[in-house]
């Protein structure tokens, strides 16, 4: 492992903060809760896992946690926001609309698949990634309705983007964590090592 580097956050307000601890530790990783503002201070990017993303924003708004995690960003370091996640990183938020952190240029409807027990295992394309088809689980998950001229899409879903990136800020409307696949969190990880260290990096947790 490179000397200094930091270990990934995890916000763990709420939600399934601890799959993705699980999946980092899958491939070697190292990670950090992250409960508080300060420790933001002791992380290389930062994952906001699913959950219930209206929980968040109370937190958010009490801890002060929205504007440490936007400044966090600003300074370049990575975040990624998965089904929950992604939703507090859009601009946009549908059905209904709620504050949000707006630091992706996406317009993303809630619970637009239906209920959970609507919720599926599909596989999608993410072609820049992976040269396979990507395990997807979807759990009363939203949909992107707009991208923005400025956000890659990385993945796709049938029609549907559901991986999409702008700078340093990755969302996904799936769960990643939940599958055996591990092309998401390497691709975060990747971003992390890169601001840290420049390009051309070795993988520490291969």
């Amino acid at each position: 492992m490179h000397n200094g580097h930091k270990p990934v956050g995890i916000l763990a307000i709420q939600g399934d903060f601890a799959m993705h601890a699980k999946m980092l530790d899958r491939i070697r990783a190292p990670w950090k809760l992250v409960k508080h503002a300060r420790d933001l201070e002791e992380v290389s990017g930062l994952i906001m896992p699913g959950g219930e993303s209206t929980t968040m924003l109370k937190f958010f708004t009490n801890e002060g946690m929205g504007g440490a995690i936007t400044k966090f960003a600003a300074q370049g370091n990575p975040v990624m926001g998965t089904c929950a996640g992604a939703i507090l990183l859009a601009k946009e938020v549908l059905n209904p609309t709620q504050e949000r952190l707006g630091l992706i240029d996406i317009a993303i409807e809630r619970n637009a698949y239906g209920r959970q027990v609507d919720s599926s295992v599909r596989a999608g394309e993410c072609p820049e990634l992976a040269d396979r088809p990507v395990e997807m689980v979807f759990i009363r998950a939203p949909i992107i309705r707009r991208v923005g001229e400025g956000v890659r899409v990385l993945g796709r879903c049938g029609d549907l983007p559901v991986l999409v990136e702008q700078g340093n800020i990755l969302a996904a409307t799936f769960h990643p964590e939940l599958t055996e696949d591990e092309t998401i969190h390497r691709y975060f990880l990747k971003k992390c090592l890169i601001k840290r260290f420049g390009d051309g990096v070795i993988e520490p947790w291969s």
